[in-house]
């Protein structure tokens, strides 16, 4: 049900955003040189690593020298459309596209980068059960943490999920991510 569920709101959501996905594209374009779809390696399901898709908000090579960086709320790598596509997660639509090919679900814990989660598993114990599941595009840490609420916090939201995961728990939780939206809340 939960993969028949991702696939059909996937398509529908794809459908519903197209202008938006759209216009933002061509704002992207105009305000910034650079490919507009951005791609990075993530880590899923059993530690398997995957490409996530999303609209580029940050300047190209934005970590050129730098190495894997996690954002800041004023980051001063992000270019002036990406700060409205960040706050509206209008930059997250083309994960869409991960749902439907199958490494990602609409709900789930949200998947890092593997430079990144490598110093977590050594750090914070519990870390890689995160990988029991598919990652999502939303997820109970994201609708009830904040933008900088710790890994370790966001942690105990990810495993409250996976081991109390229903198919109601993933209606609530994205009806709360609707209102996360809506409010700017959440991670």
């Amino acid at each position: 049900v939960k993969s028949w569920l991702d696939f059909s709101l996937s398509i529908l959501l794809l459908a519903i955003s197209l202008p938006l996905l759209l216009g933002a594209c061509v704002a992207i374009r105009l305000s910034s040189p650079g490919p507009i779809l951005f791609r990075q390696r993530r880590v899923g399901k059993g530690g398997q690593e995957f490409i996530i898709y999303k609209l580029r908000t940050m300047r190209e090579g934005a970590e050129d020298g730098l190495g894997a960086v996690l954002a800041t709320p004023n980051d001063d790598r992000v270019i002036g459309v990406g700060r409205f596509l960040r706050a509206t997660r209008i930059d997250e639509i083309p994960q869409l596209l991960n749902v439907l090919n199958g490494t990602m679900s609409l709900v789930g814990p949200r998947p890092e980068r593997p430079e990144l989660t490598q110093a977590m598993v050594r750090e914070i114990p519990g870390y890689a059960e995160r990988w029991l599941v598919k990652p999502g595009l939303s997820g109970l840490a994201q609708v009830r943490g904040e933008y900088s609420t710790s890994a370790t916090y966001k942690l105990k939201y990810d495993l409250a999920y996976i081991h109390n995961y229903s198919l109601l728990l993933d209606l609530r939780i994205m009806a709360e991510t609707v209102r996360t939206l809506f409010t700017r809340k959440g991670v």
